[in-house]
C-alpha cells in the first residue's frame, strides 16, 4: 500500500537531526561489548545513509544490546503517550477525543475507524511491523488476554500530556499516572500467566515507545489566550516544568522494567491545521508554537541524556520527530509526495471546535483523491497517507 511507503519513509529519516550523536552512541555501545555483527564499514555505511533498514537494525541492536551482556531480543511491544501513537483506547471511554467515525480508517486494511488519529496505520504498527513483532491491542480491549497479553499492550490515550491538567476540555482520558498505573496492573495479569520471573524478563526485553508533550502545549499553555499555565509561566520557565515532571514519568517507567524506551520529541505544532486556522493570516507555521517545539526538543534530549547518566545505562533514546515532519513539509518529493499542502483544513477532517483543539468527523462528503495527498487528516494532528 502506498500508505505504507510514505510512513516507512517517515520513520527513516526520524532521527535525522540526532544522526550523528545516535551512531556514536552506537559505536561505544558495539565497543563495549565487543565484536558483533556490525562490522565498521557496515556502521559508517549505516551511519551515512541512515536507511530505514539501517535504523531498525540499528535499533535493533541498541536496544538488544544496551549493557555489556548481550540480551534476548525483544519479544514485547509497550506504548505510552498520546493520539500520535493511541490505537483505540479512547474507543472504549466517553470522551470527545475519539476517531471512531470516518474519515479515520480510509486506509486501514479493513477501511473502518479503529480509534487511530490517522487514516490507516500509525507509527506503533509501523515499528512493530518492521520489528517483526505482533501487533498490540489496546489496554482496554476485551481481546487483550491469554496469549494476546504477551505480545504487549498499548496504554495510550489521546489527549494526555505531561501534565494532569492537560485535556481537561476532553473530559475521560487515560491520564500518564493511570496508564503507568495499568502497566503495573498488566504485569500482575501476565505474572499470574507465566510467573514473576519470566513476566520480569518479558517487560526488560520488550520494546517501548513513548509520546507525551505536545498536548501541554496546544491543549493547555496555548489551549485559550491568558490560560492558566501561560499566567503561571513564561514559555522558557513552562518547558523546564514540562521537562521536570516528564523526567519523573520516564523514571517511573524504569522502575517499572522498561529498558529499552524510544521517546518521541513534539513535531511542528504550529503547522497543524488547528493551529494554522487560529494563528496564521497567510498558510505560514504559527510562530510562538514553532518556538515552543525549538525550546522543548533540544531539553529533552538533553534530559534523556542525564538520566541515562543517572542510571548508568542507555535506556532513552530520543526520535527527532519535529525534523521528519518537517521534512514533509519543506520536500516533500523526498517521500514521492508530488506536494504537502498544511495550509487548508480539509471540509470532509472538519473543524468545529478546533480552537479547543477539538475536531469533528463523520461528515457526509468523502475525501477526494487530492485532498488525500496531504500531511494532515484533521485539525490537530498528522496523518500517513
Amino acid at each position: 500500500m502506498a500508505e505504507k511507503s510514505y510512513l516507512y519513509k517517515a520513520i527513516e529519516h526520524l532521527l535525522t537531526g540526532a544522526t550523528s550523536s545516535l551512531c556514536a552512541l552506537l559505536n561505544s555501545i558495539f565497543t563495549a561489548i565487543g565484536p558483533s555483527d556490525f562490522e565498521p564499514p557496515f556502521m559508517a555505511a549505516a551511519c551515512n545513509s541512515f536507511s530505514l533498514t539501517a535504523w531498525i537494525l540499528l535499533c535493533l541492536h541498541f536496544f538488544t544490546f544496551s549493557s555489556i551482556t548481550p540480551q534476548a531480543e525483544a519479544r514485547a511491544f509497550f506504548v505510552f503517550g498520546d493520539s500520535l501513537v493511541d490505537n483505540g483506547n479512547n474507543n472504549y471511554l466517553v470522551t470527545s477525543a475519539r476517531a471512531d467515525s470516518p474519515p479515520y480508517g480510509i486506509d486501514y486494511p479493513t477501511r473502518r475507524p479503529t480509534g487511530r488519529f490517522s487514516n490507516g496505520l500509525n507509527i506503533p504498527d509501523l515499528i512493530g511491523e518492521q520489528m517483526g513483532l505482533e501487533p498490540t491491542l489496546p489496554y482496554l480491549s476485551t481481546l487483550l488476554n491469554g496469549e494476546n497479553l504477551l505480545a504487549g499492550a498499548n496504554f495510550a490515550s489521546a489527549g494526555v500530556g505531561i501534565l494532569n491538567d492537560t485535556g481537561i476540555q476532553f473530559l475521560n482520558i487515560i491520564r500518564i499516572g493511570i496508564q503507568l498505573n495499568y502497566f503495573q496492573q498488566y504485569q500482575s495479569r501476565v505474572s499470574g500467566q507465566i510467573g514473576a520471573e519470566q513476566t520480569q524478563r518479558l517487560v526488560n526485553d520488550a520494546l517501548v515507545l513513548i509520546s507525551l508533550g505536545g498536548n501541554d502545549f496546544v491543549n493547555n499553555y496555548y489551549l485559550v489566550p491568558y490560560s492558566a499555565r501561560s499566567r503561571q509561566f513564561a514559555l522558557p520557565d513552562f518547558v523546564n516544568y514540562l521537562i521536570v515532571e516528564y523526567r519523573k514519568i520516564l523514571q517511573n517507567l524504569y522502575d517499572l522494567g522498561a529498558r529499552r524506551v524510544l521517546v518521541m520529541g513534539t513535531g511542528p505544532m504550529g503547522c497543524v491545521p488547528a493551529e494554522l486556522a487560529q494563528r496564521s493570516r497567510n498558510g505560514e507555521c504559527a510562530e510562538e508554537l514553532q518556538r515552543a517545539a525549538a525550546m522543548y526538543n533540544p531539553q529533552l534530549t538533553a534530559m534523556l541524556s542525564s538520566l541515562n547518566s543517572d542510571l548508568g545505562a542507555n535506556v532513552f533514546i530520543a526520535a527527532n520527530t519535529f525534523e521528519m515532519h518537517m521534512n514533509f513539509i519543506s520536500d516533500p518529493q523526498t517521500y514521492d509526495w508530488p506536494s504537502v499542502a498544511h495550509r487548508p483544513i480539509p471540509r470532509w477532517a472538519g473543524s468545529r471546535g478546533a480552537g479547543m483543539g477539538i475536531c469533528t468527523s463523520g461528515q457526509s462528503s468523502k475525501p477526494s483523491t487530492a485532498s488525500r495527498t496531504g500531511l494532515f487528516l484533521d485539525c490537530p494532528a498528522t496523518t500517513t497517507n
